[in-house]
């Protein structure tokens, strides 16, 4: 009989184990996921912005350091290796194509060209996605760093080799609020 209760209590045991392990991976394969959704938004930003800067180009040839700055920010993005490195090159790309913007908003013929229009709107749809699939991939490190930071996740995440993921955050930089003139 006391055989018994300690081979129930191993298989209780084991189960509870088995659950553990699945849910680490699950949560695991979802922060993957929501990075890799980040990543294709990222690509197809990275693949409009050579046309909006050619659009941009045609109008304020001489903004020649505008047109460098996302130029260096696009070839960064594009080589980035981590998620840390791709989300602080996306952010440089942010703020780049924000300066671009910018300069468009000082010529008039540019702001009414339709082809600018387009990809303008087009790259705003494309920065909502890509805030929102941040949102998700943050909710799902969240859940995942809950679970192999608590008991009993955390007794199986060390041996699984499993570590905190840090979350995406947004530079400081970024945080103001743009100064709006009229004049």
């Amino acid at each position: 009989m006391g055989s018994l209760l300690i081979l129930a209590v191993l298989v209780v045991l084991v189960v509870i184990a088995v659950g553990i392990y699945n849910r680490i991976i699950t949560l695991e394969n979802r922060f993957q996921n929501a990075w890799s959704q980040i990543d294709v938004q990222l690509k197809r930003r990275n693949d409009l912005v050579p046309n909006l800067v050619e659009t941009v180009k045609g109008y304020a040839a001489h903004e020649q350091a505008v047109f460098e700055e996302v130029s260096r920010s696009r070839q960064q993005l594009m080589g980035a290796r981590s998620v840390a490195e791709s989300a602080d090159a996306a952010n440089m790309m942010s703020a780049a194509l924000g300066r671009l913007l910018a300069v468009a908003e000082a010529y008039p013929e540019l702001k009414a060209n339709e082809n600018f229009r387009l990809l303008q709107e087009e790259l705003s749809s494309i920065e909502n996605k890509i805030a929102y699939a941040r949102q998700f991939y943050n909710d799902a490190v969240l859940q995942y760093n809950n679970v192999i930071e608590t008991v009993p996740g955390m007794w199986l995440a060390g041996p699984m080799g499993k570590e905190e993921q840090v979350f995406l955050e947004i530079p400081e930089t970024e945080r103001q609020v743009p100064a709006v003139s009229f004049s």
